[in-house]
């Protein structure tokens, strides 16, 4: 329910803070006292509409902020976890309106959008007016009040599951049929494909593994040569090894001719010889290293040729051809086993249906039922609310073939007001003031079922006389056992029987000046008889207005 309303510079409230209790409040005053700026403060924390001009004039920002305290499994904190926000303790909302018209919105200090600020908002408060019942303007809503009604919510839920595992059935049907459709036109396109790709095997890495190998046997085709030409100068008839070798003997003979003539030089050829030696080897491996069959080479680039003609005849990358190759293999299966899965495919849409079928017309069943008891127990209401003459109706209608989520029903509320009318939809028959009491008796009739946790009357007394107002505050006072009950009333028989009295009058602004600011008190036992006594009479408050309050407060007819 809702807790606490707290309102900063909106139209002329300048500072309010306001707590609620559980049961029926009712708010009074005088016309133009500001009854209306409290319900548009409401509206705006609950992601209605924003208004630069709601903003207090000379202010730059107004600032509205309504806290609720609902239970851990409300769906208002379903929707929140669902959307990431925070949801431990109280729900409070708060709504910031800037005077050039923007508007900011948080749940529990987080910033959320306007959207599920709204969503949340409607399913913890619904405000009814004469010219604003939501609950009766969209059918969806009357068939949800129906399911409400009757206890049916569970079953929509179950059956809206039904409907969307026959939807998926159906989807999953259509795309695989389509899939086989095509693959069978392509039929030998196919088979020869996967045939190829089969043939040709293409293996992930395989291009940048040949082109390597292909690239360092075409290196070593180049550098062959020079290195032949130069074992063959190490080691062939010109080789200058022989020739150094028989230099140093003889000179090595002619050494001990001329004693340290001749050793260092002799030293140095045999250092030249080893050197040569080590060359001749190493060049002689480095030959065998670039040592290639010429036809591996050849194996290498056919097999790139033929890698990149299929690339390139199947419009893909040859990376990608392995991948393509799985595809075919996996569509040209399904294409074999086709008519056998499309067989299993559509007997779990035949069954999925046939479960959808019976779920809805059991449900459609019970509907029939409860429309009727539903219209029963609304009609008991009305005759105190002076629509005895008028009668309440649930028309069922029912489709198979428009099957829906919601089943095959379409619920709507049709009323007739008066003997020999014709009956019709609720919001064309009905005037603004039986509008607002044919919704207070359906609201009756449903209690707590299918309805917000607050619930909010804006002057739906509006017109009416005595009798119908005191009937009109008796309802209010029996849903308010069920549900918090916020009720706008210029009826004293409607004020009376509220368990919170709070009077809105208007007055100078606390910053002195020419400002007037709209206050909003709790009325004490005393004050409250003078209130209800001047709703009574009008500005001159008789002792038999007081008497007449005073009999009214004490439940007195």
């Amino acid at each position: 329910m809702l807790v606490q309303l707290s309102i900063r510079d909106i139209v002329l409230i300048e500072r309010l803070d306001l707590a609620f209790e559980a049961g029926l409040s009712v708010l009074t005053g005088e016309t133009g006292a500001g009854k209306s700026i409290l319900l548009d403060s409401l509206s705006l924390a609950l992601g209605g509409r924003g208004d630069g001009s709601l903003v207090r004039h000379g202010e730059d920002k107004g600032q509205v902020t309504a806290v609720f305290d609902v239970g851990g499994s409300h769906p208002s904190r379903t929707l929140l976890r669902g959307n990431g926000v925070d949801d431990d303790g109280d729900l409070i909302f708060r709504r910031i309106q800037s005077a050039d018209g923007r508007t900011r919105a948080f749940i529990n200090d987080q910033a959320v959008s306007v959207q599920l600020m709204r969503q949340a908002g409607q399913l913890l408060v619904e405000i009814h007016g004469q010219h604003d019942d939501r609950a009766l303007i969209d059918t969806d809503a009357h068939r949800m009040l129906l399911d409400a009604f009757a206890g049916l919510s569970d079953e929509a839920v179950t059956l809206g599951e039904s409907y969307r595992r026959w939807r998926e059935a159906e989807r999953s049907f259509k795309t695989h049929k389509a899939k086989v459709e095509a693959a069978a036109r392509e039929a030998d396109y196919l088979r020869a494909s996967v045939e190829e790709l089969e043939t040709l095997s293409p293996q992930d890495g395989e291009e940048d593994d040949l082109a390597e190998r292909r690239s360092r046997m075409q290196k070593s085709e180049r550098i062959a040569g020079d290195i032949s030409e130069a074992s063959e100068f190490l080691n062939g008839n010109a080789s200058p090894v022989p020739h150094i070798a028989s230099l140093m003997r003889k000179l090595e003979r002619k050494s001990h001719e001329a004693p340290g003539l001749l050793e260092e030089t002799v030293q140095l050829l045999g250092s030249a010889l080893d050197t040569l030696s080590s060359a001749q080897m190493e060049v002689e491996a480095a030959l065998r290293r670039t040592e290639f069959d010429p036809r591996e080479l050849e194996r290498v680039e056919e097999r790139l040729f033929a890698l990149r003609a299929a690339a390139r005849k199947y419009s893909v990358a040859v990376t990608g051809l392995p991948a393509l190759a799985e595809k075919m293999v996996v569509d040209l299966a399904d294409l074999d086993a086709g008519e056998e899965r499309l067989g299993q495919l559509e007997a779990a849409v035949t069954e999925t249906r046939a479960h959808y079928d019976h779920l809805a017309v059991l449900l459609s069943s019970k509907r029939h039922h409860a429309a009727v008891a539903l219209a029963e127990t609304v009609m008991e209401e009305l005759p105190a609310l002076k629509l005895e003459r008028a009668k309440f109706m649930v028309e069922v209608a029912s489709d198979p073939q428009a099957a829906t989520a919601e089943g095959i029903d379409t619920v709507e509320f049709h009323v007739q007001t008066n003997p020999g009318t014709r009956p019709g939809p609720i919001m064309k028959v009905a005037s603004g003031g039986e509008l607002s009491r044919f919704l207070l008796a359906l609201k009756v009739a449903l209690a707590d079922r299918g309805s917000a946790p607050t619930l909010v009357f804006d002057e739906i007394d509006t017109g009416v006389g005595g009798a119908v107002a005191d009937a009109i505050g008796q309802r209010l006072k029996r849903l308010s056992s069920k549900v918090q009950v916020l009720s706008v009333t210029h009826a004293p028989q409607v004020a009376a029987r509220a368990a919170t009295h709070f009077l809105i009058s208007k007055g100078p602004a606390g910053d002195a000046g020419d400002k007037i600011a709209t206050r909003v008190a709790i009325m004490e036992p005393d004050h409250r008889k003078e209130e209800i006594a001047r709703m009574l009479a009008g500005a001159s408050i008789t002792d038999e207005a007081r008497a007449a309050a005073a009999k009214l407060l004490a439940g007195e007819a």
